[in-house]
């Protein structure tokens, strides 16, 4: 069939058979019906409505070769791309008798071109020289008229008469009106044959092509069928692509991620952004548990987005994740993420609410009436603060609940540590004490020293480098049970052994007799928790720092001393400072402490060699607060300033100054500091040095400020009432947010308790068993002496003298500087100081000690400095060191007689 022929539709005769008397059989045949010639193409002009009407054909589908059947050659263009395709031949290069030829154009040379609808139509020969006809479905026939009976008119009706099978339209159908078609195409029918029992209209054409454009479209090379059906869905309007698109896309969807090798995956998730990530995660459980436990593709976005600091704090975060892991396995039915995913959200979290999040929950209520908050920590979602009231409270930061009140102590208590479940407290009375926070028992109370209990710390085993006889370090886990260490004005420190909830309880004689002095009674070396005791400080030990072996005081006899843990031993007495010291941090990562002084400077240590590395000068009054991080050093000064240092170079990168008083507390971490005033309590951004937000403003004085993640609480003064304000920062979407504690030390140990007392030394838990085994058979020994005592009174009628128990009482001091000393474990408070004077505790520039350096002391010169341990002879005196020149003289102790 040429391109000019129309297509016709030839009907088979009716046959209809009428039985009366006789039999009459009736042929009608009919004309071929021709059926309507396709219009053409419309071609549709709006965009919105065909979204890929201008949509560009790959060159590939533009120019390519075919082979027609019968081994013709030729090459497809689309017309749209003709001028591309000429402006590309003219920039071929060529010279002078010679030309370049483009690729397969040597194989192409003298082949023709040709468009789509040639290309269909020679392809669409190939059928018809098969013996496939064009139309399938449809009978052919010749074009004249079969021979054919006359019929009887008169008889039946053509109209009337019965229509074969068929599956055409009912030919009681309207005819489309000629008025509709593009021209008149019925022909007139031949002279002998009946009139057509219907008229096709154009969508029977169409119907009946579409099976001949199927047979078509299967003989075409896969290139032209590309191209067909990009120029069909160039003409498709929007329904019908997103009808295409609901089909295509299941269909032709590929899961990449589990096909591809982990090491691919890894690197094509690299280039997505944590919010992309986020919701990819979000896609299948196989896609979640491929992307959160990826550790490379965490570990380089930390890097990437500028928020992996170094300094082992991401190996101590991992650690402890794993560490919980173990101790307390999760149900969750899905894989557990990494925990650099877990840090990462962390860190993007706290960088990202903080700043972002305009009005954060807030919650205030009043505590400890209208005392002074001493201490205030954040631990495992609880708010703990202490007071100068004697008391210790605990809230829920969500509520600002009062959830338990813990009552013991006959003094104000300045220091605080907590570890998981345990709370360690030190008080003016003296005493340090153990409390279990699930039920708030005091369980254990410590006795031994003299004087304020006023700092104290948690040092819990961590692998440390330890420097060896012949040179060179080692590393190795100390300590090998989690110690307490606590610094008093009885110019002392003490270190205890942290008692676990399995082991027995302690309290030295006449604990919870608020009539008996515990420094009467209390005998430290009958104590089986008791481990050393650290003498050689010619002053009150303000504040101290502890990690694995190493132990940092700073004392107002304006010294620092570093001490061994494990021996008791002090390695070096580190001088220059020529007023009291306030404060010192440790740096275990760079080993170095700091120190802060009345003096206005900031010094540096080695702490393997005792030298001086660095002096950071620039407050002009008493630098009372210090914190370390692992990229920054942050002094706070009563000169209402705080101070960035670079920890490695001692250069000064942002002075913080915007408060009109001294600075009475602070926090900081790698992304902002929060400091607290006489008016107010700041936002600062740590990169930059501005303020970001006031969190409190109008109020008489800041006591206190902690955070940890998503958590912020201040204790305030506000006409003469303490207040505690709680922030939320987080959204209910951020789901979990495990925040960094400060330093960077996290509860979750690393060792069970049996592996504990597996490496514990001689002075650990054998020690513990051992002294409580000795101490029930002394009681039964005592009771024995007891029952013989009480016979010989009988008889001979002892008196015992009273005078023996009487002792001399000596009362302490308190800080003689105007508003100092408020303040517990890592934060303190400072008042206004006029100006500072030079200390008559400053060392001697010509005496032993020189400035600005340390000098070390052999581990047994100093009787002061061995670990008693021994029990000492019955009722001889022990005093302390001569205190007649110290400003703050500690209550000395008389005999004690049991």
């Amino acid at each position: 069939m040429s391109v000019n022929q129309r297509p016709y539709l030839t009907l088979q005769p009716a046959v209809n058979t009428t039985t009366v008397v006789t039999t009459t059989t009736t042929t009608t045949t009919y004309a071929p019906i021709h059926l309507p010639p396709l219009p053409p193409p419309l071609s549709p002009k709006d965009p919105k409505t065909y979204p890929l009407l201008h949509a560009n054909l790959p060159k590939s589908l533009r120019n390519f070769p075919l082979v027609f059947p019968g081994g013709t050659r030729a090459t497809f263009r689309d017309g749209d791309g003709g001028e591309e395709d000429m402006q590309e031949e003219q920039e071929v290069m060529g010279g002078q008798g010679w030309r370049m030829l483009k690729r397969d154009e040597a194989s192409d040379a003298g082949v023709s071109s040709v468009g789509l609808a040639e290309a269909v139509e020679r392809y669409g020969k190939k059928r018809s020289h098969g013996g496939l006809d064009l139309m399938e479905g449809v009978e052919q026939t010749s074009l004249s008229a079969p021979p054919r009976k006359k019929a009887r008119a008169a008889t039946i009706s053509p109209v009337n008469a019965a229509a074969p099978p068929s599956p055409l339209p009912s030919p009681r159908g309207s005819p489309v009106p000629e008025t509709a078609l593009p021209e008149n195409i019925w022909p007139s029918a031949p002279p002998s044959g009946a009139s057509s029992p219907f008229q096709p209209d154009l969508s029977l054409s169409t119907l009946l092509t579409l099976p001949s454009l199927l047979n078509h479209f299967s003989s075409l090379p896969a290139p032209l069928q590309s191209h067909f059906l990009l120029t069909l869905l160039r003409h498709s309007p929007l329904p019908v692509l997103r009808t295409l698109n609901s089909v295509l896309i299941p269909t032709l969807a590929r899961d990449f991620i589990t096909l591809l090798p982990p090491e691919l995956v890894s690197h094509v998730l690299s280039f997505l952004p944590f919010p992309t990530l986020a919701r990819a995660s979000r896609v299948s459980r196989t896609w979640r548990t491929t992307i959160d436990s990826d550790p490379v593709l965490w570990r380089d976005l930390l890097k990437r987005t500028d928020i992996w600091f170094g300094g082992g704090s991401e190996d101590a975060f991992i650690n402890a994740i794993y560490t919980r892991r173990r101790h307390s396995p999760p149900s969750s039915i899905l894989p557990l993420p990494h925990p650099y995913k877990i840090l990462f959200k962390s860190r993007y979290l706290t960088r990202t609410r903080w700043v972002n999040v305009a009005e954060p929950r807030h919650v205030s209520f009043p505590a400890h009436g209208s005392s002074v908050v001493t201490c205030l920590i954040f631990s495992h979602g609880r708010i703990i603060s202490a007071s100068d009231d004697h008391s210790i409270h605990i809230y829920s930061p969500s509520t600002g609940e009062l959830v338990r009140s813990l009552h013991g102590h006959e003094g104000g208590v300045w220091a605080l540590a907590a570890s998981k479940d345990i709370l360690v407290s030190g008080s003016t009375d003296r005493t340090v004490r153990i409390w279990d926070l699930t039920n708030g028992r005091c369980t254990h109370v410590f006795g031994g020293h003299t004087s304020t209990v006023r700092c104290l710390a948690i040092v819990k085993p961590e692998w440390v480098d330890v420097e060896q006889e012949g040179g060179g370090f080692v590393k190795e886990r100390w300590p090998k049970r989690t110690l307490i260490v606590t610094g008093s004005r009885d110019h002392t420190l003490r270190i205890w052994t942290l008692p676990r909830s399995s082991d027995p309880e302690y309290r030295c004689f006449g604990a919870d007799d608020g009539e008996v002095d515990p420094t009467d009674v209390c005998d430290a070396d009958e104590n089986p928790y008791h481990r050393a005791h650290l003498q050689g400080h010619d002053h009150a030990v303000r504040a101290l720092a502890a990690r694995g072996r190493t132990l940092v005081s700073g004392s107002y006899d304006c010294s620092v001393r570093i001490w061994d843990i494990v021996t008791g031993t002090c390695k070096w007495v580190l001088t220059g400072h020529t007023q009291k010291v306030y404060s010192v941090v440790l740096d275990p990562i760079r080993n170095q402490a700091c120190s802060g002084s009345m003096d206005g400077s900031v010094r540096v240590w080695n702490l393997h060699t005792g030298q001086l590395i660095h002096v950071l000068a620039g407050h002009t009054s008493l630098v009372g607060l210090l914190g370390m991080s692992p990229s920054h050093l942050v002094s706070a000064a009563a000169d209402s300033t705080l101070r960035i240092w670079h920890p490695d170079t001692g250069e000064l990168r942002h002075t913080l100054a915007a408060h009109t008083g001294a600075i009475t507390c602070f926090q900081h971490d790698e992304f902002k500091v929060l400091s607290g005033s006489d008016g107010n309590l700041k936002m600062w951004d740590m990169r930059d040095g501005s303020v970001v937000r006031d969190l409190l403003t109008g109020i008489t004085g800041v006591w206190q400020v902690v955070f940890e993640g998503q958590w912020c609480v201040a204790a305030s003064n506000r006409n003469d009432a303490t207040v505690l304000d709680v922030w939320d920062f987080g959204r209910e979407e951020d789901g979990e947010w495990l925040g960094e504690p400060s330093g960077g030390m996290y509860d979750e140990d690393g060792y069970s308790e049996r592996e504990e007392d597996e490496e514990e030394d001689e002075m650990g838990a054998p020690r513990i068993r051992r002294m409580f085994a000795l101490r029930e058979e002394d009681k039964e020994g005592e009771y024995e002496e007891q029952d013989q005592a009480d016979v010989d009174a009988m008889d001979q009628d002892l008196l015992i003298d009273s005078d023996t128990e009487e002792s001399g009482d000596i009362d302490i001091d308190e800080d003689d500087e105007a508003g100092v000393g408020v303040g517990g474990s890592g934060t303190h408070v400072m008042g206004r100081l006029g100006g500072v004077t030079a200390s008559r505790w400053a060392p001697n520039e010509l005496g032993e000690r020189q400035a600005g350096g340390g000098s070390r002391l052999p581990p047994a010169s100093t009787p002061s400095m061995r670990m008693q341990v021994q029990e000492p002879p019955a009722f001889e005196q022990r005093t302390l060191p001569s205190t007649d020149e110290t400003p703050t003289r500690p209550r000395i102790r008389g005999v004690r007689r049991r």
